[in-house]
């Protein structure tokens, strides 16, 4: 699970943010965990969701998260090829690039709490870092440092991290990451850390991946294991969806007059019905193995009573008894208050973005504004309480448009 993600000089975040998915004291009375409890596996949220007006660095904020897992995976091999490292820093001051970029993760593997983390300039790995609290214990074991700038740039105190150490360092490229190549060379306690990253940081966004996700949906629905579900959480949805068959072509039966009705999944399904579809396969991955699950534009992809739905789920024990996480954006305000039968989100899971004048994102949790427990959370969110809205006057995009047409005719 994630308990913390931090970083820095990415995309539109120019100044380090931190996203923490703990629990906090305004989480108590909820039935889910509340406290920063001894045990991480106590103290973790399953579902955190960002705020933020448009372009405010919401997706970014999830961005940063996806960069770190494919530098993790493919420092070794992809970036071979490459004369340093293909970063992504704030591009609105030009002093950006100058300076390094920050990843780390807060993360608990089997047990065991592990922080990990790197910068990088554009021309290599700056520093990187992994620190172990085995058993979430709260003393921390230092498994390497490294630091591009000393003489001797590795370094492995104590006797925390077992197994070959220094004879993968000369296998390290200045672009490489000491962790990807150690996973390379199958090292047994680095692995973990590396497999972590492998299973987890699942990507969500609208439309860009979305044939692919049609795909993998496709392959889980062939397999005998996981059909049924597929078509329960098809038929949960209210799309009229009874069953669906693969051959020659995939196509979902339909509930007709005069029985069921398939229906060409290209060419005559609704985007509605495909976007689900599409966004099943992935969920159950993330449920299947206790991974996390990252949506961009959860509203997109979703009716908001399908959204609060999912969050629900995330937040049943009985559905994702592996501790599975979802992090996700929205604009759906819905999800804040009290429209829908049970609340779906509580105060410390919400996170909110903003773009300071100089275009510089910022993010924080709602928990600043110290809301009230029987705070309408979606009202006073949309009145601007919070931040995080649109700086917009009202009829002012009617005047604009007005003035142009005024324009337009003279």
């Amino acid at each position: 699970m994630l308990l913390r993600f931090r970083a820095a000089n990415h995309r539109s975040f120019r100044d380090e943010f931190e996203l923490w998915t703990s629990a906090s004291r305004f989480n108590q009375g909820s039935g889910r965990p509340s406290g920063l409890h001894e045990s991480p596996e106590v103290a973790y949220l399953p579902v955190t969701v960002i705020y933020g007006a448009n372009a405010s660095g919401k997706s970014n904020t999830l961005h940063a998260m996806r960069w770190m897992r494919q530098a993790v995976l493919f420092s070794v091999h992809e970036w071979s090829s490459l004369d340093g490292v293909p970063r992504d820093p704030f591009e609105l001051d030009p002093a950006a690039r100058e300076e390094t970029s920050l990843f780390e993760a807060d993360i608990v593997v089997d047990g065991d709490r592990f922080v990990y983390g790197f910068e990088v300039s554009d021309e290599r790995i700056e520093t990187e870092w992994l620190h172990a609290y085995p058993g979430g214990q709260a003393r921390k074991q230092v498994w390497f440092e490294r630091d591009a700038d000393r003489e001797d740039a590795f370094q492995f105190p104590g006797e925390g991290l077992k197994g070959a150490k220094e004879s993968l360092v000369p296998q390290t490229r200045a672009n490489a990451l000491f962790l990807t190549v150690a996973a390379a060379f199958n090292h047994p306690h680095l692995g973990p850390v590396h497999d972590w990253f492998k299973r987890n940081i699942w990507w969500v966004s609208p439309g860009r991946d979305v044939h692919a996700r049609e795909g993998f949906t496709k392959d889980k629905l062939a397999d005998a294991t996981q059909r049924d579900r597929i078509l329960q959480l098809l038929a949960s949805a209210d799309l009229g969806v009874i069953g669906a068959e693969l051959e020659p072509d995939l196509r979902l039966i339909h509930q007709g007059a005069e029985g069921g009705v398939p229906l060409d999944f290209e060419r005559q399904e609704s985007m509605g019905t495909r976007s689900w579809f599409a966004f099943i396969g992935p969920m159950l991955e993330a449920l299947d193995h206790g991974s996390t699950l990252l949506v961009d534009e959860l509203d997109t992809s979703l009716h908001p009573l399908l959204a609060a739905e999912v969050i629900r789920l995330f937040q049943d024990e009985d559905a994702n008894p592996r501790g599975a996480q979802l992090i996700c954006t929205t604009h759906d305000a819905t999800l804040l208050g009290n429209a829908h039968p049970v609340q779906a989100l509580e105060r410390d899971q919400v996170r909110l973005t903003v773009k300071k004048r100089n275009g510089q994102s910022e993010i924080y949790p709602l928990t600043d504004a110290r809301p009230r427990k029987t705070e309408p959370l979606d009202r006073h969110y949309l009145s601007g309480s919070y931040g995080a809205i649109p700086r917009i006057s009202t009829n002012e995009l009617a005047a604009d448009v007005s003035g142009t047409i005024v324009e337009a005719k003279a």
